[in-house]
């Protein structure tokens, strides 16, 4: 690792689902190429969940950025967060790009946030680690208005 480097030149946000008081139902995010990346972290996380809720999350492969051919990576689901224990947590599920089915063309992730019940507070985040071509900030979306 190169401890030169500063923390914007490794890592990049790629996705964000900003903090908000979602409705009961399914979020899909954008999907991005990671394809300029190692791996991948997502990270999910809970205020206070409505009453009896439950917030699952999962990271999806597709061929492009139109989510053509999504489908759920093996082995990249949380364990269901719910009311009784899930208020202000946070989830982390890691990615290597490798891991993705790279023969048949899937080089795009998008994160699906499943809320049930009840409206509840959460918000999640996708990033690249490790650029194969430096910085990794090039690849930060327009939403990300300042770096210092």
């Amino acid at each position: 690792m190169n401890l030169n480097a500063k923390p914007s030149e490794i890592v990049a946000l790629l996705q964000s689902h900003s903090p908000q008081s979602q409705a009961a139902g399914t979020i899909n995010t954008n999907c991005v190429d990671v394809s300029k990346f190692h791996t991948i972290m997502a990270v999910l996380q809970t205020g206070v969940l409505g009453a009896s809720a439950t917030v699952d999350f999962s990271l999806q492969q597709a061929t492009d950025t139109s989510a053509t051919g999504v489908k759920n990576i093996a082995g990249k689901a949380l364990t269901q967060i719910v009311k009784a224990s899930g208020d202000d947590k946070q989830a982390i599920i890691n990615l290597r790009v490798s891991d993705l089915d790279v023969e048949g063309g899937f080089d795009c992730v998008r994160m699906k946030i499943i809320v049930g019940t009840a409206a509840s507070l959460v918000s999640a985040q996708l990033y690249g680690i490790g650029p194969r071509m430096a910085p990794a900030s090039d690849s930060n979306p327009a939403t990300v208005v300042q770096v210092v």
